[in-house]
C-alpha cells in the first residue's frame, strides 16, 4: 500500500480498537494487523480519529462594506490545524442576484483557494418563483441543504417559509434554520437605544432566549405542516431545546447543532470593561451559565446531533464600528480552529462526553446529516483517508499567537486544552504536522453531496393531512 498508519487506537462513533490502516491513493483500502506500505506512520500512544467536519462556517462573508477576516485560504488552513478536514460554507445571493448565479460566484471564490475539502449550503433570501424553480436543479448538482433565516435582512415571513419548506421536502433539501424573532429583536433594540443603553452588554438582552425559542417553535410548526425535516442552527438555550422536544414528540424529524461558545462562554463576557464585551457579540448571543448543563446533557444523550462553529471572525477594529451602538457591532466570533480541541478537552477530558460520542458530534453526525457519510466522518474501507492522529496528553494554550485564524483575538484566550492533533491527513496526504500547515493551498475539493433519503420518508404524510385525519 501507499501508506500504513500503525499502532494507533482507532476511534469511530461506534468503536474503539487497535488496528493498522492501509491507504492507497486517497482511500482507506484495508484495516487489520501487520500491514506494510511504502510509507509507514507510527501512531503509538495516539488516538486515530476521522477527519472532523464543521458544517457551519462563514469565510469571506460580506456584510455591507466589510468582509470577515478569514478567507477561504486562511480559514481552511486554520481548520486543518485544529483537526477539521471538511467544512460547509454558504451561498448567499446579493439583492437582484439569482441563486444559481450566486452559487457559481461562490464556487469561483473557493475553488483553488481551499486547503481542505468543502461544500456549500444554499441560502434562500426570498420565495420568488425563480428561487423555487432553481432549487431542484441545484439539489441535483449536490447542494442538498438550504439555509433559512427568520431575522436579518434576508429574513423570511411565514408564507415564504411555508413555500420554501414545501419545495425543500420535494427536493430532499435539509433546511438549516437560524431562528430568532426579528420583530421582537427590533423592538428591544429600539427601546434600549432610546434609553441610552448602547454598550455590548445590551446585545444579549435584546435577543433573550424566548426570542430564539419562539421562532424555533414557529418554524417547526410550519415544517410539521409540510412534513419537512429541519435542522435548527446554533441552538443556545433550554427554551429552544424544549421546542425541539415538543416537535419530536409530534413525530417530526428535527435535528439541531450547538457551538462551543454556547457550551463554554457565558453572558458575563459582555460585562467586561470598556468595549471588551464586543469581542463576544454574536447571534444568537451567549447565555447565562445555567444553560450550559442542559446543552451538554443534550449533546451527550442525543438531543443535539452536531457541534459546529458558526465561525465568522471580525477584527477588533471592525468590531469598533459599533462602539456607540451595539446594533452596529458585526456579529460573529472565531472558532474554526479551536472547536475540536475544546470539545475533547472540556467534553471527553471532563467526563461530559464519551470518546465515541465526541467523534459522533464532531465528525460522523454532521457528515451524516448533510450527505457526506461515509465518504467523510468515519474510518472505514472505502472512506476518504481523512485522518487525525491525536495526542491525548498534549497541552496547547489557545492564545491568538498560537493559532492560525486571521483575527487579532481569541474568545478562549489563555485557555489551555489537553489533547491536540499532531498529524492531520486529507485524502491520504499529510497536511498538518505538529501544528504547522504543510499541505497545499488549493488541494481542497468541492464536495457534491447526496440527500439524506432516510429522513425524507415518502410514505409519511405531511402534518396538514395528519391534522385532517385526526379531526375526522
Amino acid at each position: 500500500m501507499d501508506l500504513v498508519i500503525k499502532n494507533g487506537t482507532i476511534v469511530t462513533a461506534s468503536d474503539i480498537y487497535q488496528a493498522d490502516i492501509g491507504v492507497e491513493g486517497e482511500k482507506i483500502v484495508l484495516m487489520g494487523h501487520g500491514l506494510s506500505g511504502q510509507e509507514v506512520i507510527d501512531a503509538t500512544g495516539c488516538y486515530v480519529f476521522p477527519g472532523f467536519v464543521d458544517a457551519h462556517v462563514h469565510l469571506s462573508l460580506v456584510v455591507g462594506d466589510m468582509v470577515s477576516s478569514d478567507d477561504f485560504t486562511t480559514g481552511t488552513i486554520a481548520a486543518a490545524c485544529g483537526g477539521t478536514t471538511t467544512v460547509l460554507d454558504f451561498v448567499t445571493p446579493e439583492p437582484g442576484q439569482s441563486l444559481p448565479e450566486a452559487t457559481i460566484a461562490r464556487r469561483r471564490e473557493a475553488d483553488g483557494q481551499v486547503a481542505i475539502d468543502y461544500g456549500l449550503h444554499l441560502t434562500a433570501i426570498d420565495a420568488a418563483p425563480q428561487t423555487l424553480q432553481a432549487l431542484p436543479e441545484l439539489a441535483a448538482q449536490g447542494y442538498t441543504s438550504l439555509k433559512l433565516y427568520t431575522t436579518y435582512a434576508m429574513r423570511l415571513d411565514d408564507d415564504q417559509l411555508l413555500r420554501l419548506l414545501a419545495v425543500a421536502r420535494e427536493c430532499q433539501l435539509l433546511p438549516l434554520v437560524h431562528t430568532e424573532n426579528h420583530a421582537a429583536i427590533a423592538y428591544l433594540q429600539t427601546r434600549f437605544l432610546a434609553e441610552g443603553k448602547t454598550g455590548p452588554r445590551y446585545h444579549p438582552l435584546s435577543r433573550p432566549p424566548v426570542v430564539e425559542a419562539e421562532a424555533a417553535d414557529r418554524v417547526l410548526t410550519l415544517a410539521g405542516l409540510t412534513g419537512t425535516p429541519v435542522c435548527i442552527a446554533h441552538l443556545t438555550c433550554r427554551e429552544t431545546l424544549a421546542a425541539v422536544a415538543r416537535a419530536r414528540s409530534r413525530g417530526q424529524a428535527v435535528y439541531a447543532e450547538v457551538c462551543p461558545q454556547h457550551l463554554l462562554l457565558s453572558i458575563d463576557a459582555y460585562d467586561r470593561p470598556g468595549f471588551e464585551g464586543a469581542r463576544f457579540v454574536l447571534s444568537p448571543p451567549l447565555r447565562p451559565r445555567s444553560h450550559w448543563q442542559p446543552l451538554w446533557q443534550a449533546l451527550a444523550d442525543g438531543g443535539l446531533q452536531a457541534v459546529s462553529t458558526d465561525h465568522c471572525p471580525w477584527t477588533l477594529e471592525q468590531k469598533r464600528r459599533g462602539c456607540d451602538d451595539f446594533t452596529q457591532i458585526p456579529n460573529g466570533v472565531p472558532g474554526i480552529e479551536t472547536r475540536v480541541p475544546l470539545l475533547y478537552s472540556e467534553g471527553v477530558g471532563k467526563g461530559r462526553l464519551s470518546l465515541n460520542r465526541f467523534v459522533e458530534v464532531c465528525a460522523t453526525g454532521p457528515a451524516r446529516l448533510f450527505g457526506l457519510y461515509p465518504q467523510k466522518g468515519t474510518i472505514a474501507v472505502g472512506s476518504d483517508a481523512d485522518l487525525v492522529l491525536w495526542d491525548p496528553n498534549k497541552e496547547h494554550t489557545l492564545t491568538q499567537e498560537n493559532l492560525h485564524m486571521n483575527v487579532d483575538y481569541s474568545p478562549y484566550e489563555a485557555i489551555t486544552v489537553k489533547g491536540y492533533p499532531i498529524l492531520v491527513l486529507l485524502r491520504g496526504q499529510v497536511i498538518v504536522r505538529d501544528n504547522e500547515f504543510v499541505g497545499q493551498v488549493g488541494a481542497g475539493r468541492f464536495l457534491k453531496r447526496t440527500p439524506r433519503l432516510d429522513i425524507f420518508a415518502p410514505d409519511d404524510p405531511p402534518m396538514d393531512r395528519r391534522c385532517h385525519q385526526e379531526v375526522l
